[in-house]
């Protein structure tokens, strides 16, 4: 099963020491095992954002590199934006990157796979799988 991987499960993969305790970090271990770990350019951002140590950054950037960023459209944006507009309208705040992860992973029927409680709030009210 193919899943779009949210920035918190990357992170624990290649930005933690931690991620042979992390069950997370295993089942994104199994989803890459099976070519199943898609990516979106905003997700990629995140993850190498705040990397003060140059050497650090462009290992995690070459490291990244082997995926492929999924196309974002403009109807994803859009999507995106009443994703948010539902969820306000239910006194639920969110980025803009964890809508437009919604959006697309929905487009996609796919799974989110995220370790981000606020994805659980998301869920109630949007059209959304999370793993």
């Amino acid at each position: 099963m193919r899943a779009l991987v949210d920035t918190t499960v990357w992170s624990l993969i290649f930005r933690r020491k931690e991620t042979e305790q992390s069950d997370a970090a295993k089942r994104l271990e199994l989803l890459l095992l099976h070519d199943s770990a898609l990516i979106i350019g905003a997700v990629r951002q995140e993850v190498l954002s705040g990397i003060s140590d140059t050497l650090v950054y462009e290992k995690l950037r070459i490291e990244l590199q082997r995926f492929s960023d999924m196309p974002v459209n403009t109807e994803d944006y859009e999507l995106a934006a009443n994703f948010s507009n539902i969820c306000r309208r239910n006194g639920i705040q969110g980025s803009n990157v964890d809508f437009l992860i919604c959006a697309i992973a929905h487009r996609n029927s796919m799974p989110i796979f995220t370790t981000d409680k606020d994805f659980d709030l998301y869920a109630k009210y949007l059209p959304i799988r999370l793993m």
